[in-house]
């Protein structure tokens, strides 16, 4: 039988940041999930150690402003595209405008600057990366993922997740309930 799992990623990040803190002996605080405030003056060189530790993990210290906005950005969006209610209700400049308080201009400015690709672009691959999801879990129709993801019809959707992963979303399916059937044959005999 296959299970599925549910994570709560702030606080697996959360703990993963605070071992590894630990282990440099640094005094800091976490402020929230993102944030990290050191209680002292660090070095460059303390800096560059902590941030080698962290991106074995796959975690990285931003220190930039810029950096910072981007990936401020990046949360905003992931955060708005995984809204259980339709996302229909707000335009996606609207929301990263009010949430964090700059012109949509300027932010996509700072991204485009910063990432080499557009806010647009990013929106994309996160509502990709949703439906994936959506589609592996198996709750909804390929209707109902376009309309929660707030594509104009299935055919919109369909053509971007094709352009995204190089499949149709039915192809998509059919390889994941393959996968799942090979699992349990594996599994039972």
């Amino acid at each position: 039988m296959v299970y599925y799992l549910k994570y709560d990623v702030q606080a697996i990040c959360k703990r993963i940041v605070n071992e590894q803190m630990s282990k440099s002996g640094l005094k800091y605080s976490l402020l929230n999930t993102h944030e990290l405030a050191f209680d002292q003056i660090i070095t460059e060189e303390s800096l560059e150690l902590l941030n080698r530790g962290f991106n074995k993990l796959g975690i990285e210290i931003v220190s930039s402003k810029k950096s910072m906005l981007v990936q401020k950005i990046k949360e905003a969006i992931i955060g708005f595209v995984n809204l259980e209610d339709k996302i229909v209700l707000s335009k996606t400049s609207s929301y990263l405008s009010d949430t964090l308080n700059y012109s949509y201009r300027y932010l996509s400015a700072i991204f485009s600057e910063v990432t080499y690709t557009t806010i647009e672009n990013y929106i994309i691959l996160q509502k990709i990366e949703r439906a994936k999801g959506m589609i592996a879990g198996g709750e909804f129709s390929f209707t109902e993922i376009a309309w929660k993801l707030n594509y104009s019809s299935v055919a919109h959707f369909s053509t971007q997740f094709k352009n995204t992963t190089g499949l149709t979303p039915s192809s998509f399916k059919r390889i994941i309930n393959q996968r799942r059937r090979n699992m349990l044959e594996n599994i039972i005999s």
